[in-house]
């Protein structure tokens, strides 16, 4: 990689961190796991820099990102399977009104729940505000079937039971 393309994926990678962790969070469910889904995915990208064209840079990295969850997905689906017990998780919040944090826990939640596909296209609608071209374009999928998978996942996401009772514990 010349000097000139080391600086200009550099360049590219400080402003995106921010916006690909938040996606790959939201994808995840988990931060540590979302910032190491990040970083695998650039050091992926960082190997095509050169040849990826300057107009397609931000369709590819999510697109490498959404590859690379799935990827990640299918493999913890087989450790799964070998282990007798899964390990518990970790949540920590990282500061913030205690009822936002708890309204952000039943969303990561809820979104873990669903399967991949619709939680992929209902992240990078509602958190990366792509439109459903731009979505069908990053899973190489019919704008039909984007449709289909935001609407199986909100019918899901409103049928949750973290949004279905109210504080109280008593059901809306």
């Amino acid at each position: 990689m010349t000097h000139e393309n080391r600086a200009d994926f550099a360049t590219f990678v400080t402003a995106a961190w921010p916006r690909l962790v938040r996606t790959a969070h939201m994808l995840t469910g988990d931060f540590h796991e979302a910032e190491d889904l990040v970083q695998t995915t650039l050091v992926k990208v960082c190997a095509r820099w050169r040849r990826i064209p300057r107009d397609d840079i931000d369709v590819y990295v999510r697109r490498a990102l959404v590859n690379n969850n799935h990827s990640r997905i299918r493999k913890k689906r087989v450790t799964h399977l070998l282990m007798p017990f899964l390990p518990e998780t970790e949540h920590r919040t990282h500061g913030g009104h205690a009822e936002t944090v708890g309204h952000r826990a039943a969303l990561t939640q809820a979104l873990s729940a669903l399967p991949a596909r619709q939680r992929t296209v209902l992240v990078l609608r509602y958190f990366d505000d792509l439109s459903d071209p731009d979505i069908a374009a990053v899973l190489n999928c019919s704008l039909g079937t984007v449709k289909t998978h935001a609407r199986r996942g909100l019918a899901a996401l409103r049928a949750h039971p973290a949004f279905t009772t109210d504080p109280s514990g008593a059901h809306r």
